[in-house]
């Protein structure tokens, strides 16, 4: 889990559970009933509206969003510009020979050693993220989803519990405690939705833009490479996808322009 995120999911946790020690007992909070109606009504709706393996795909995705790292946009810039070079030492089929860890860019060193046009390349690449687009934004709405569905359940569960209440009128002395139940699922239903999924989905999107930019960077440089830009015109280029106080200079990068 990046820092980050471990703060604020720790820091949440912490101000919430310390507040219901200060002011009351944590006992008081535990109903199991409770937490089976949100967490099972939630599952149950989540397995509704998608397919299992959506929703066992949204999970992984999440881990590994929480954990790994993306790739740096200025070492994707070094790549291009050091691509560059190599096509126009050796021309555009050594491109053919790279080794990267990426699909996408091999992908498109092979469309361009391939002596695809410009059309082409833009063409192939382009649908290559507008799915990878509809494939994340899939794995967003399982979380949007639960996000919305628990608090829903929380509020059905009080509900339950009041109409529980109301049959017991007849003893006043119940009304308080019954009162209490009811309203703790509307306090599970909150807090899963706002500490865990809501934040997961935002958490999701952000990494979702972050990786689309990266791969725009490859399209564009790809693209510039094709047309035969020099190294520093596709630095100019690519880094004006980076904001500029996180930009490397060209200087400092492990390249020359030639």
């Amino acid at each position: 889990m990046d820092f980050g995120s471990f703060i604020g999911f720790l820091s949440g946790l912490t101000l919430i559970f310390s507040a219901i020690f200060i002011n009351g007992d944590m006992g008081s909070f535990i109903n199991i009933p409770g937490l089976m109606i949100v967490i099972g009504g939630t599952v149950a709706s989540t397995l509704l509206t998608f397919e299992f393996k959506h929703v066992v795909t949204a999970f992984k995705t999440a881990v590994i969003a929480f954990s790994g790292k993306q790739e740096d946009p200025n070492k994707i810039v070094e790549t291009m510009i050091r691509l560059c070079r190599l096509s126009r030492q050796r021309g555009l089929l050594a491109l053919s020979d790279i080794k990267t860890e990426s699909d996408f860019l091999k992908k498109a060193c092979g469309l361009i050693a391939d002596g695809s046009e410009e059309s082409t390349v833009r063409a192939a690449l382009e649908t290559e993220i507008d799915y990878l687009k509809m494939r994340h934004y899939n794995i967003h709405d399982v979380f949007r989803k639960m996000g919305a569905y628990s608090p829903a359940f929380g509020m059905l569960g009080t509900l339950i519990g009041l109409i529980q209440m109301l049959t017991q009128l007849a003893n006043p002395e119940t009304i308080g405690p019954s009162m209490a139940v009811a309203l703790i699922t509307t306090f599970y239903g909150s807090l899963i939705s706002t500490l865990f999924f809501l934040p997961i989905a935002g958490k999701l999107k952000s990494k979702t833009v972050k990786q689309v930019m990266n791969l725009e960077i490859i399209l564009e440089g790809c693209v510039s490479i094709l047309n035969n830009d020099n190294p520093l015109i596709i630095y100019e280029k690519l880094s004006s996808f980076i904001p500029l106080k996180s930009r490397v200079p060209i200087e400092k990068m492990k390249i020359k322009p030639s």
